[in-house]
């Protein structure tokens, strides 16, 4: 899901159920969350709950992933235990919650992970994480795309993004815009919650890691070290917080 990426215009929301919501920092709705009884209740959350819930598509295979889970996915476990950082290899999950909306400087259409977890780290620290699920479509367009129809807020939004992620001004034009404004809300909610570290994990559904290549060439933007898969990679240290990231390979099918 992907609320940010039609453009910059008008007030930020969020969307389905949670449409009251316009940011995790400014001007809310209610607060109250209501529990899960299983995948069929992320179905209502989506922009459309009957495109978009199909069988073999990312939004339902993310939910039945992370309901058949006793805690954290088996597949997302281990790619914790892969963190160079001791006090990551051992998160214990406090919440989840599904299609979560941040919004975004300076108006417009949030961030919307297609879930949001928050976890307490073996140190005592709060990790939060924004977890994009993917399947065979692609993350989006790309900031050439996105720019086509250039507007001060688009501009003023990526200067936004790329001054809070450490970035340069000027990024390649293949880069996808998606990525960046996923990471960005990532560290958005690290301040909300007073968190140390945050995670921006791609859950991927597709056996043949469709558009992996894009996300390699996301994490390069950083000078990171290595851009494999199922494994923790380190991006940045941004004002007190360390951001993560990780392409985790999911299975094709789960339990109901």
């Amino acid at each position: 899901a992907d609320e940010a990426a039609d453009g910059v215009a008008g007030e930020g929301k969020g969307r389905g159920a949670l449409g009251q919501w316009r940011s995790v920092l400014g001007p809310m709705g209610k607060r109250i969350y209501v529990p899960t009884r299983g995948p069929e209740d992320w179905q209502r959350l989506l922009a459309d709950p009957v495109k978009h819930w199909k069988a073999g598509y990312s939004a339902r295979l993310l939910a039945e992933c992370w309901e058949a889970a006793d805690g954290w996915p088996p597949e997302v476990a281990a790619v914790l235990r892969s963190s160079p950082v001791a006090a990551l290899t051992q998160v214990e999950l406090v919440l989840a919650i599904p299609e979560f909306p941040v919004s975004l400087p300076p108006r417009g259409k949030a961030s919307q992970s297609d879930l949001f977890a928050l976890g307490k780290a073996a140190d005592g620290q709060l990790v939060t994480m924004v977890v994009e699920g993917k399947a065979d479509e692609p993350f989006g367009p790309t900031l050439a795309e996105w720019t086509v129809a250039s507007t001060p807020g688009k501009t003023t939004r990526l200067q936004y993004l790329t001054r809070l992620l450490g970035l340069p001004d000027e990024l390649p034009r293949d880069i996808r815009y998606q990525l960046l404004h996923r990471a960005a809300s990532a560290l958005i909610l690290a301040t909300r919650f007073n968190a140390r570290y945050t995670l921006m994990l791609v859950h991927s559904f597709s056996s043949s890691r469709a558009w992996f290549e894009d996300y390699q060439a996301f994490v390069r933007l950083f000078d990171a070290k290595g851009t494999g898969f199922d494994q923790l990679q380190w991006l940045a240290y941004r004002n007190g917080i360390t951001l993560y990231t990780g392409w985790v390979s999911g299975a094709l099918q789960y339990p109901q």
